[in-house]
Parts: C-alpha cells; structure tokens; sequence
C-alpha cells in the first residue's frame, strides 16, 4: 500500500491532536460524570490540594445509621448556607420512586440545589433534574443480618408480614407464611436496602450483577453500618472537608436491650430471606475495604481515633450525662426524637445546663433529631410558617 507524503501525514497528526486536545479541555469544563476525583495519598503523605465538595446526594437508607450522616450534612450546609432539596413533609414520596416535583421549591428549568438528604426511592433520572451534575452521589448499608432485627422492631406497626408475626423467632422459622409480596408495608419486611436504591427485581445472577454495576456507577462511595467511623473518615477525605465537620452523635439509635438481638443462625436466616439485600451488602463491602486500603490502615486508624475522642470531648462539653437519653428524659421537644408506633424506644440528647450562648446553639445542632432540624432548615429557607406538622408523608 502507498503511503500518502510526509507533508500529508503531518498534517493529519495535527489535526487529530487538535481534536484530542479539544476534547479534554470539553471535559473538564462540563465536568459532571468525567470529573476527576482527588487522587488518595498514599499512607504517611499529605493529601492533595483539593476543594470542599458542596454539591451532595445521599440517598438514606433505612436502619443503616443514616440519620446520624444527616444530622452532619444539616450542619454543614446550614453553616456554608447551602440549599437544601427538601421534601413536602418529611420523605419525598416514599415508598413511590422519587420525582422532581417532590422536593419544595422546584421548578423545572430552576436553579439546582446543594445538598439532598432525606428519605427517598432512589430514581437517577430524577434526582438528575435537582442536582447539579458535578454532585457526589454516596450512601450507606448494613448487613441484612442485623438490619432485619432493627426493621423487624422499627416496622412491626406498618409491615402487615411483621404485625402478623407473634416474634421475630417466629417470622424467620416461616417468613413466606407470613409474607405476602406487594402488599402496602412489606418492602420493609424483605431486601429493605435493594428496594431503597431503587433496583430492578432480579430473578438471576446476571441481572444481580448488573443491577449492582449500574449502582456503582451511580455512588461514588457507599458506607457501611458497621464501620461508621471508618466510613466517615473516607467520607471526609472524599468531600475534602475538615475533620470536625464529621464529628457527630448517634442519632435514631434504640436504647440497649429494647427488643430481642439476633443469635448467628438468626442472622443467617435473614441474610438468606433477604438474598438481594446480601448481594448488595457483600459487594459494597469489598469496595469499601478496597478504598480503605488505599487510603492506607496506618491512616485510617489515626484518623477514626481522633474522631472519636473529639466526639467523646464534645459530648462530655454538650450533654447532660454524657451520651443518649430515653425520650421521656429530655424536657425539650426540640431535642426530643419521634418514637415510633411500635416497641421501638428511640434515644435522644438532652444539653448541659449553663453552657454560653454560642457553645449551646452549637451543641444543639449537634443534638438536634433529623425531623427537627428539616423543620429548621424549612424555615430558613421558605420562611416562617413553613413547618411540616406530624411525621409523615
């Protein structure tokens, strides 16, 4: 084959360069899903320059400890004065698949909002409409095998499968006696998590693995319940945010010994009722312990213990006893959290007595339950008059 003149071929290096380069400078000024996150720093090294993210999607899962991620993400915005996609009430919609029109304030063509965070369907398409495209879009999980106790307890007033069941012992020796698929309640009584994230039912591996994929294409980062800590020093590194800004008191947490606690062939038992939601905790897990690594153990473990005596030092400043109350304890509504109908007993926080103006609203937004503080920023934002009545919706 005859090559065309050197002259010529010059001329079409130079032309596809120019293509090349014309396209890298599209893609890093539309930004979005080409973005390039902040390279981790290899253990023992500074971390790269980086700018705080403020544009967030966190899809909260039930019984996953997303309250408490809630509680610190009201914080933050609330301080940088962020707009927040609030629902109506208290949940957009749910158990419905989420829907831009759901969130107060929207207009379509409007501008984006900073931060959405409460409870919801997750629908990407959606979600998409209210946020701006370079958000970072995280999560969090829980080992099925503990979260269908919690569920069990929490749910037991609106899942028609749990209130059938005499006791938890007795749903998990014949959940499909009890269970009735697509009656109004019983998403919370199987794959609870699966059902939250919105995937598709899926009948095999292979649409498991695809459901699955698509996720993590969606979710930069998905934390887990039972490493909280760890999951909020990833998530700080992630957002390029200070370290206190992820301090923050367990929030929705039950009082110790209120309602049976699972035995290891229990919690097998519902991991297997709830295969999807397993298949989802076992591979986000593995990514999560993949990034953990990376971030390197030497510096996790500095890191999660830093966290935790700043939370101890806040919470022996803030409290009054130095942790969680039963509700009936705390005199002020404002701090105290909504009890469920059903046997769960939901601790909260009450604050010192004589703590200075300044250090007592701060220490309050450190308390303050989720249902409470969507009311705050509700009023902030819409003005006042705007507060959302009952729990619900």
């Amino acid at each position: 084959m005859k090559l065309p003149p050197a002259c010529c071929r010059l001329q079409t290096l130079w032309a596809a360069l120019g293509v090349c380069v014309t396209i890298g400078f599209m893609v890093q000024l539309l930004g979005g899903p080409f973005q390039r996150r902040a390279p981790t720093a290899p253990a023992g090294r500074s971390p790269a320059p980086c700018q705080p993210r403020t544009h967030l999607v966190f899809l909260k899962t039930h019984k996953t400890g997303g309250s408490s991620v809630v509680n610190l993400l009201h914080r933050f915005g609330e301080a940088r004065g962020l707009r927040f996609a609030l629902p109506h009430r208290y949940q957009f919609g749910y158990p419905s698949p989420f829907r831009a029109e759901r969130v107060k304030g929207y207009h379509p063509g409007g501008p984006p909002f900073d931060i959405i965070c409460h409870h919801m369907r997750f629908n990407l398409t959606e979600v998409q409409k209210v946020m701006p495209n370079d958000s970072f879009y995280f999560s969090i999980v829980r080992d099925p095998g503990t979260l269908g106790e919690s569920a069990f307890s929490y749910y037991r007033a609106v899942a028609p499968a749990f209130r059938r069941a005499p006791s938890l012992a007795a749903f998990l020796a014949a959940p499909g006696h009890f269970y009735e698929a697509g009656a109004r309640g019983n998403h919370y009584a199987r794959n609870l998590q699966w059902f939250d994230f919105g995937l598709p039912a899926a009948g095999d591996g292979a649409a498991v693995a695809a459901a699955l994929a698509g996720l993590e294409r969606a979710f930069a980062l998905v934390l887990l319940a039972e490493h909280f800590d760890e999951s909020l020093v990833l998530l700080r590194e992630a957002l390029c945010w200070p370290e206190e800004a992820v301090a923050a008191f367990a929030h929705n947490g039950r009082a110790t010994g209120d309602g049976p606690r699972v035995s290891p062939a229990q919690a097998a038992r519902l991991r297997a009722w709830n295969g999807l939601d397993w298949a989802l905790y076992t591979h986000l897990n593995r990514s999560f312990w993949r990034r953990a690594e990376a971030f390197g153990a030497a510096r996790l473990r500095e890191e999660v213990a830093r966290l935790r005596q700043h939370r101890a030092a806040l919470a022996r400043r803030c409290l009054r006893g130095g942790g969680p109350l039963p509700a009936r304890a705390i005199p002020d509504g404002r701090l105290r959290p909504f009890q469920p109908p059903g046997r769960a007993q939901i601790l909260g926080y009450a604050l010192r007595a004589g703590l200075p103006p300044a250090e007592r609203e701060r220490c309050a937004r450190l308390a303050t339950p989720e249902l409470q503080y969507k009311d705050r920023l509700d009023r902030r934002q819409f003005g006042l008059g705007n507060a959302s009545g009952p729990p619900g919706g």
